[in-house]
């Protein structure tokens, strides 16, 4: 009797374990990711890099939407179709004794671009964000951080993160009378949208569609009222910025809301 009860304490403090470690690594993986995983990287210089100043997730200036320099593209299997834009990863680099800085430092970068395949060249020779190959096209600000700059490609381990960021995050507008897009930028918590909401005073909560990168649309004429965003983390947090955007608003404006706690 004593060891079958044993038994039933070691299996609910199993359990209790495991639960414990599952929640604090976020129930989809987008959260933290305890475990390095294996990848490659190049750099682009800053002033060839597209992502400074746009790029495939739209954040235009990177300085002003709280991203600045560390920053990276990523190769499809990474990209997930814009998914990942914002999210953060801690990358350093390894096994290469003549590239790799010394002690191997590692540096945290925000994704903001997409490193298109080139198909006309072997994935181990030029094709290096050919699918599946998990591939960083990073700054070569970041770049020079774990590395030297004269490497071509380096063996890289990399994990994602939570973004740690200064203030709100950030709604700029734009479109027309019945088109409305904002961009979302300066997110925390892991980086991610998943879902928007837009309401004006005169609406209820309208659900947005991405519609490429960190842009959001909906098809509703929202002028001359106050509006509000319901905005969702990749890993289910949420966070709601009431009338943060007044009613005399213009497309082109830039308002800063609320952002997540964790």
């Amino acid at each position: 009797m004593g060891f079958v009860l044993e038994k039933k304490i070691l299996l609910y403090f199993f359990v209790f374990l495991f639960n414990v470690f599952s929640s604090a690594s976020g129930r989809n993986g987008n959260e933290v990711d305890f475990e390095w995983r294996s990848a490659t990287a190049t750099y682009s210089k800053d002033s060839e890099l597209s992502s400074l100043t746009g790029g495939a997730c739209g954040f235009s200036d990177l300085d002003k939407a709280g991203y600045g320099r560390l920053t990276t593209g990523l190769s499809s299997a990474l990209f997930d179709r814009g998914s990942k834009c914002g999210a953060c990863f801690e990358i350093r680099c390894v096994n290469h004794i003549h590239w790799c800085l010394q002690g191997s430092p590692s540096i945290v970068v925000t994704a903001t671009d997409f490193c298109a395949p080139n198909w006309g060249l072997p994935d181990d020779y030029g094709g290096w964000c050919n699918f599946p190959r998990e591939h960083f096209e990073m700054s070569e600000s970041s770049f020079a951080s774990i590395a030297k700059r004269k490497a071509d490609i380096i063996p890289i381990q990399y994990r994602k993160i939570k973004c740690t960021r200064t203030g709100g995050m950030r709604f700029t507008l734009t479109g027309n009378s019945f088109f409305h897009q904002v961009l979302i930028t300066n997110v925390g918590s892991d980086g991610q949208i998943s879902t928007v909401k837009i309401k004006g005073s005169k609406t209820g909560w309208i659900q947005m569609g991405r519609n490429w990168g960190g842009n959001w649309q909906c098809d509703a004429d929202l002028r001359a009222q106050p509006l509000s965003f319901e905005v969702v983390s990749g890993n289910g947090l949420s966070v709601t910025s009431y009338n943060v955007v007044p009613a005399g608003w213009k497309f082109g404006q830039t308002f800063e809301g609320k952002q997540f706690l964790s």
